[in-house]
């Protein structure tokens, strides 16, 4: 079957529609990404053209296309425990720090940890988390702990809510230990256990729309997603992140990543070879003491 190129107005039709419904702004020269990514929806669906495929996704009123589309635009790369030294940062040094602090503020009541991964595709981010701190002794049992994962997509959201993962999945990032210890091998994979599952709450959420209701958290990770963004949006975005951290709160994104010329609401703080930051009064106190 001859594949259907999208043609360059037809990019910049679809490149606009995909930046309204979910703030994903696409330049010129990924027009490969929309053929690959939206080629096999074009084929089921029997369409000639992008063309016809955006007006169907625009007619569809109860949205089933325009989630689809959502959901292939905004599969990332992911995998468990990936870029290690976010993990290694957690377990060393901003989990012992904050349980410290929080044991002090509010003696002899069980300590809170509230974590949202923002961009949480589907799960592995979260679950790995929780994996350390089971390892810390950190478990429901001692401590508040609520770890919250948003992700735009319905299908990230579904597969991280019901913790399957194929073996393909399952092999990225874990060693054997760990998946003997926190997954259950099933025909088609291995599914998270319930000790690891209860730790953590899933919702679909688009990072462009306001925070409400999410009450304020003590860690925010928010990595490798904001490239999907405009520079005016990704200030936002963080303007947003900052509204619902708590004032001695952590903020980590991705390692190559940079809020320079997004935000001076945070400072940077570095802990042997990781990177994270804090509001500037906390930021200014922990580069001081280091």
């Amino acid at each position: 079957m001859t594949k259907i190129s999208i043609s360059p107005e037809e990019f910049k039709q679809f490149a606009g529609y995909i930046l309204d419904i979910s703030g994903i702004a696409l330049d010129t020269g990924k027009e490969y990404l929309v053929e690959t990514r939206l080629g096999p929806i074009l084929t089921r669906m029997g369409c000639k053209s992008y063309t016809e495929l955006l007006q169907k996704a625009k007619t569809d009123y109860k949205k089933n296309l325009e989630n689809e589309i959502i959901d292939a635009i905004s599969t990332n790369e992911t995998y468990f425990f990936r870029d290690k030294t976010p993990f290694q940062l957690l377990q060393h040094k901003i989990i012992p720090d904050l349980i410290d602090r929080r044991t002090r503020k509010n003696p002899g009541r069980k300590p809170t940890i509230r974590l949202w991964s923002a961009a949480n595709s589907t799960g592995q981010e979260i679950y790995s988390i929780a994996m350390i701190l089971v390892e810390m002794g950190i478990t429901p049992d001692n401590y508040n702990v609520k770890l919250f994962g948003t992700d735009i997509s319905d299908a990230a959201i579904a597969q991280a809510s019901y913790g399957l993962y194929n073996k393909f999945e399952a092999a990225r990032g874990l060693d054997p230990a760990r998946l003997q210890r926190y997954f259950d091998p099933q025909e088609n994979g291995y599914k998270i256990k319930d000790q690891l599952r209860v730790m953590a709450q899933f919702k679909k959420m688009n990072l462009m729309q306001p925070f409400s209701g999410m009450g304020k958290f003590d860690i925010i990770l928010c990595r490798n997603v904001m490239i999907y963004f405009t520079p005016r949006d990704r200030k936002r975005i963080y303007e947003n992140i900052a509204g619902v951290l708590e004032p001695d709160g952590y903020l980590i994104i991705g390692s190559t990543e940079s809020l320079i010329n997004d935000t001076g609401l945070f400072v940077s703080c570095k802990y042997l070879n990781s990177v994270f930051y804090q509001f500037k009064a906390q930021g200014q106190q922990h580069n001081g003491h280091r």
